[in-house]
């Protein structure tokens, strides 16, 4: 998992307890700055793609780099909500983030399909562990938006693995 980024606190009537607050907004700065990698590794796989089936896998990274952009919104709206200041930079993003560099040297559809497909199984997971830790901290809106975002990408997950899984 990525370090936890600095939490900056800004004065709110949100009833959520401090403490929460301030761990809270650090998970879902993590969160946000993986959903602002995962965007891009599906643009940079949109963009440079080669291969069998090139429109249709080049028609579906468009469409996840679009789900993608859609979770870095809602994330950002939360953790904010929560008076948090939300790290939206590529900068912020390549610091906090649990995925690893995207190659931008791959071309190959395999290639690109295989590689996303382990970005999403990892951020699956990540997700996992920050529904439990809000669970555990009591704070349901989050636990609720990761679950819906942890939704969104098991779904994107299986529409990459069916391109390459026979059995």
């Amino acid at each position: 998992m990525a370090k936890k980024p600095q939490v900056t606190l800004h004065p709110t009537k949100n009833t959520e307890n401090e403490n929460v607050r301030a761990s809270m907004i650090a998970l879902l700065q993590t969160h946000l700055a993986t959903a602002i990698d995962l965007s891009y590794s599906a643009k940079q796989a949109h963009w440079n793609v080669k291969g069998p089936n090139f429109m249709s896998v080049h028609l579906l990274f468009d469409s996840l780099h679009e789900e993608a952009e859609g979770y870095v919104d809602s994330i950002a709206e939360r953790l904010t909500a929560l008076g948090g200041q939300a790290q939206g930079t590529v900068q912020a993003a390549s610091q906090n983030t649990v995925l690893d560099p995207y190659p931008t040297d791959l071309v190959d559809s395999m290639g690109h399909l295989k590689r996303l497909a382990d970005n999403y199984a990892r951020w699956g997971s990540a997700l996992r562990e920050g529904i439990s830790e809000s669970d555990e901290a009591g704070d349901d809106l989050t636990a609720d938006l990761l679950t819906g975002v942890g939704r969104g990408v098991d779904k994107s997950l299986y529409f990459l693995e069916s391109h390459f899984q026979t059995e």
